[in-house]
């Protein structure tokens, strides 16, 4: 059986509040780099008019819809998660919290005093029995996760109806670049349906709550413009996945223009950490070396290396919790806008870009293993050869600062793998 950490090694500290001064100006200027790609206004019609008509289909039945909840009892139990435990907390409803980033903001504002539940629908995209685990974790530390899906409007709006939320951290996704090339509807169904689901939930609530969401830095796509800043295109995805959060943007941009929504997205930068996705190359690669068997490099054009700007759990949720705490408010009231609310995009990345080969030597280091390697061209899958984020806006809205290099990160990824998959092996 696995086992678990001590809380205080797997999770975050919480930030305080974080300044925002100049939100206004960088309202007017994410509007302006909104209003000047036209062809994406043409592009984001089709892919709404897409999810009107998935959304039609589900409504028909789905085994996505299945889960049960409601009662006494469930009732009870969501209130006591949404309990406010400190003075001007938040309640916060969190989607995705079985997840990896879902469950250390959730852990990090519970600990804080503020009141967390979550929502997650358990898929199996990736092994059960990890997210299974953050739920028991989450729930020894009074949170409580209901078992749902985002396009059940009927659930959310129990929600709603039971807790007042003053905030919504939307961090339910399906992830993952390369699958879509084997199930493409999966990420139509979470990453666009379920969005506008939970969207309209949030229109319509009295009051309504700010929304902070997890968008991606895979929509910068086919951008070769280093750092990637928030006011670089974003116009040319090269995957489905990051096609579909950029439409996450445009439909988000939509509801804050109409129903007044405080709106907050989010371009993370390859999180990796303790409890993480086992899909994710540092994640896998461990997976396989400790087995004895070969990982697969890929490697870009003229023998170029991949490089990612590797971000830890750590400054991810830094980087979330400051977000809520300067969301700002939500103007609208059951569904009628009443003025302006604040409209935001920032990346949160590490601004330090390695390369995969680099990422695995410091991974034998910590393993005391050597990998057994296989390089090959990168495939047309929809990856990108690197990422760079340029972080300043971040640092000067949110007072976002990384603090943790890949050494220092994976080696903590390290020891918790180790310890929860029961290897009898520690490192230094």
């Amino acid at each position: 059986m696995p086992s678990s950490l001590d809380n205080d090694q797997l999770l975050p500290s919480s930030p305080g509040k974080s300044k925002s001064e100049r939100a206004h100006l960088m309202n007017r200027q994410v509007y302006r780099c909104f209003s000047s790609t036209s062809t994406m206004f043409l592009w984001a019609l089709f892919l709404i008019a897409l999810t009107v008509s998935y959304l039609s289909f589900q409504s028909v039945g789905s085994p996505y819809l299945s889960s049960s909840w409601g009662g006494t009892k469930w009732e009870r139990q969501v209130r006591a998660s949404a309990r406010i435990n400190r003075r001007g907390g938040m309640a916060v409803l969190v989607t995705g919290a079985g997840g990896f980033v879902g469950s250390h903001v959730s852990l990090a504002l519970k600990r804080r005093g503020d009141g967390v539940v979550g929502l997650d629908n358990f898929n199996n995209y990736y092994e059960t029995s990890l997210k299974k685990a953050r739920r028991s974790l989450l729930s020894t530390n009074g949170i409580f996760i209901v078992e749902g899906d985002l396009n059940d409007a009927k659930l959310l709006a129990k929600l709603f109806d039971v807790v007042v939320f003053t905030h919504v951290m939307h961090l339910a996704a399906q992830a993952g670049v390369r699958y879509a090339m084997r199930n493409p509807l999966s990420y139509v169904h979470s990453n666009i349906a379920g969005l506008v689901t939970l969207l309209e939930a949030c229109k319509s609530a009295n009051p309504q709550p700010a929304v902070v969401w997890a968008s991606s830095s895979s929509v910068y796509g086919l951008n070769e413009m280093v750092p990637f800043s928030e006011y670089h295109r974003t116009d040319q995805p090269a995957s489905l996945y990051a096609a579909t959060k950029k439409a996450g943007e445009e439909i988000t941009h939509t509801y804050n223009h109409i129903y007044g929504l405080s709106i907050t997205g989010l371009r993370f930068f390859t999180v990796y950490g303790p409890w993480g996705r086992p899909d994710m190359a540092y994640f896998s690669f461990t997976k396989s070396i400790l087995q004895g068997r070969p990982i697969t490099i890929y490697r870009g054009k003229n023998r170029a290396d991949l490089a990612r700007d590797f971000t830890f759990i750590d400054d991810i949720v830094r980087g979330c919790v400051a977000s809520l705490d300067t969301s700002g408010k939500s103007t609208g009231s059951g569904g009628k806008k009443r003025g302006p609310a604040p409209y935001r995009i920032f990346n949160l990345g590490n601004t330090s870009p390695v390369t995969v080969p680099a990422l695995v030597r410091i991974l034998e280091r910590h393993l005391k293993v050597k990998a057994k390697r296989t390089i090959v061209d990168m495939p047309g899958n929809g990856d990108v050869p690197f990422t760079h984020a340029n972080i300043s806006l971040a640092q000067r809205e949110l007072g976002y600062k990384p603090t943790t290099d890949l050494e220092t990160g994976l080696k903590k990824f390290v020891k918790w793998y180790l310890s929860y998959y029961g290897y009898g092996k520690s490192v230094n």
